[in-house]
């Protein structure tokens, strides 16, 4: 999910919810939420922001959702990392693995044989745009209760087919909005938009929402790979 590395630096967490228009969250959020940290302030600030995001985000909350009426069908860009990768999904398994008692690889059918679940959420981009986006897909969270993921699990790793990657903190990745989709709008999602599966969640900003994802893996330390743009300096938990 590639996009100009300095937008992010514009942008207070306040200014962007601002722009997208979703200040009312409040100033507690937009304080703990700054713009990119200085090299040598970040490592020693950047935990307590973490831990004050995890206080303020309740893992069982559901966000509010739009009406179908008000999805915009155009707004979503579509932004590539590296390049668009090719995946054929009758041979597609997603991995799923780590620190879980059963370990599965799941096919498009296995996949779409769970509940679909379908929500109208806002995807909002750190680079100041927002698009209202119908996801449809299988909960994380359904998936995690087939793996089965040990008590000592605390991060979920996303890697990508284009080589993307990135890392949650488990209490959001079993949100119950934290879907990998494969539907956007009613119909299939394209390639370009992340197929067979991508992350969506209106809990997150858009460069934590991985496309094309091949393997969910499950932690109980947070790596040092953080995640592909967390690793240029942007901030890891990116909350909304």
């Amino acid at each position: 999910m590639q996009f100009d590395k300095h937008l992010y630096r514009r942008f207070s967490r306040r200014q962007l919810l601002q722009f997208t228009g979703l200040s009312g969250i409040g100033f507690a959020l937009g304080s703990c939420g700054t713009s990119l940290y200085a090299d040598k302030v970040r490592p020693i600030f950047e935990p307590l922001n973490q831990s004050i995001e995890e206080l303020i985000f309740k893992a069982q909350t559901p966000v509010p959702e739009y009406p179908i009426s008000a999805i915009e069908p155009n707004a979503l860009l579509i932004n590539t990392f590296d390049s668009t990768p090719v995946i054929d999904p009758n041979t597609f398994k997603l991995i799923i693995n780590g620190a879980v008692n059963n370990p599965m690889q799941l096919s498009m059918n296995d996949i779409q044989s769970l509940p679909l679940i379908s929500m109208v959420i806002r995807h909002i981009c750190v680079e100041g745009w927002a698009a209202i986006v119908q996801w449809g897909g299988v909960r994380l969270y359904d998936l995690a209760k087939l793996v089965q993921p040990k008590a000592g699990a605390r991060y979920v790793y996303f890697e990508s087919a284009d080589n993307y990657y990135e890392s949650w903190d488990i209490a959001s990745a079993l949100h119950p909005q934290t879907l990998l989709a494969y539907q956007k709008n009613g119909q299939g999602i394209s390639i370009d938009n992340g197929a067979p599966l991508r992350l969506a969640s209106p809990i997150k900003l858009g460069y934590k929402q991985s496309k094309w994802i091949t393997r969910v893996t499950f932690t109980n330390e947070l790596l040092p790979r953080r995640g592909y743009w967390v690793d240029e300096g942007y901030e890891w938990f990116a909350g909304l």
